[in-house]
């Protein structure tokens, strides 16, 4: 059997690592699997990258200008919606004329539009969907963030400036997804049951097939390894406690980074011992501004993209902390916990999924800092560390490990294509 996947990017992005991931995956369960992608990063023969042009420049921009005319001309929101109004028609590729399922990822920001989705669905291969958000069943937002119009029919869309208006451009693209969606068969996969429940409120995806399959992992990669080597490697004190923090932008307000600052100060206010005794590792875009914030140590990492170091990373730190305020299943999170780091999290998207509250790490009061304190504190000084830290290996081995994944997506392709094999 021959799959397809697309996606964007190749590695950048939780999306693009997740496809990656599956990629590799499906191959080493003997399934012949191939990535589309807009924006190739590295050298892997099976990623295929569109002709980069002039052309590909220009459908980015022009749909963040329609963005910005819709937004009366402010650079709010300008890119957490997409609108799909411009991509590239991968129908004649011979990748996709020779695949066998068309399974779709995150295709936003020029690399689909709405008008090449409706040939694809036309070719009449079979179509997977893996929704790493809300976008493909929403009518402009990734994450709608306590919305529920995308229930019935989006308008007055309140990421717009403005809040838009009764037939603004949510209105529109929801209603030709709508006629998109109609006429064909399409399965709907999520990353997490948060986003299952969330994707079979959409009266855009009523009468489809929704299920909930997760993200994989390479436990042969990410798994528990010498805390002190790793500390060795990456150049970090092998004396105190360690937290790890981290995203592509930590700056991101979905991050939720300001719980972190504020949660850090309740620590040292109400244990004063923890200054010295604590340090804050952060691994992302613009790391360094966290540096004035905190009232421990902050050990600052650009963005890293090597997967080897990575490990490093996650085995020299005690915890890892994800103050997300929307997510999904967080990719970082899985890595953590295959490497045997206990995790923090609020309660939100896939999060409680993932972290099994006081088994494994905690999962803290939705936006609250305090809590979030709490969660740091137990998890640090629970004198059953170790069983939390076993327990979160356990986890991804059992639910997120590369053969298990793989062989859920493989029954899925099976029945797709009415294939017995």
């Amino acid at each position: 059997m021959r799959v397809l996947l697309i996606n964007t990017s190749e590695r950048i992005g939780g999306a693009a690592i997740a496809c990656s991931r599956l990629m590799e995956a499906l191959k080493n369960n003997g399934i012949k699997a191939k990535m589309l992608v807009r924006d190739k990063q590295t050298e892997q023969i099976t990623v295929v990258s569109l002709d980069r042009s002039w052309r590909l420049v220009w459908k980015f921009v022009w749909e963040r200008i329609r963005i910005w005319q819709a937004n009366r001309f402010k650079k709010h929101n300008l890119f957490a919606i997409d609108i799909a109004n411009t991509g590239t028609d991968i129908t004649s590729l011979p990748e996709f004329q020779q695949a066998d399922v068309i399974h779709l990822h995150w295709i936003n920001q020029g690399m689909l539009s709405l008008n090449n989705l409706k040939k694809i669905f036309d070719s009449g291969k079979p179509i997977v969907w893996t929704m790493h958000d809300m976008w493909p069943a929403t009518g402009i937002c990734h994450y709608a963030s306590g919305c529920n119009l995308y229930e019935k029919e989006c308008h007055h869309c309140p990421q717009l400036y403005g809040g838009g208006s009764r037939k603004d451009i949510s209105y529109r693209v929801f209603h030709k997804k709508r006629e998109l969606y109609r006429n064909h068969r399409i399965t709907f996969v999520t990353c997490s049951r948060w986003l299952e429940g969330m994707a079979r409120k959409s009266e855009l995806l009523t009468g489809q097939n929704i299920i909930s399959i997760p993200n994989a992992i390479n436990t042969n990669l990410f798994k528990p390894r010498s805390k002190q080597e790793a500390r060795s490697r990456c150049m970090l004190p092998q004396d105190i406690k360690l937290i790890l923090f981290g995203s592509v932008k930590i700056t991101d307000p979905r991050k939720g980074m300001q719980y972190l600052i504020e949660s850090c100060k309740l620590l040292a206010g109400k244990h004063p011992e923890l200054v010295k005794e604590l340090g804050i590792v952060a691994f992302g875009n613009q790391s360094k501004q966290l540096e004035n914030l905190l009232p421990f140590k902050v050990y600052p990492l650009d963005f890293v993209h090597d997967e080897h170091q990575l490990v490093n990373i996650y085995n020299a730190v005690d915890i890892y902390v994800t103050p997300s305020l929307q997510d999904n299943l967080p990719n970082t999170i899985m890595e953590a916990m295959a490497c045997g780091i206990p995790c923090v999290g609020f309660n939100v998207g896939g999060i409680p999924e993932m972290i099994d509250h006081l088994h494994n790490g905690y999962v803290a009061q939705y936006k609250s800092s305090e809590d979030l304190a709490n969660g740091i504190y137990w998890t640090l000084t629970d004198p059953g560390y170790n069983s939390l830290s076993e327990q979160a290996y356990r986890k991804v081995v059992t639910h997120y490990s590369e053969q298990v994944i793989a062989k859920k997506f493989t029954d899925l392709y099976n029945k797709v294509t009415g294939s017995n094999a």
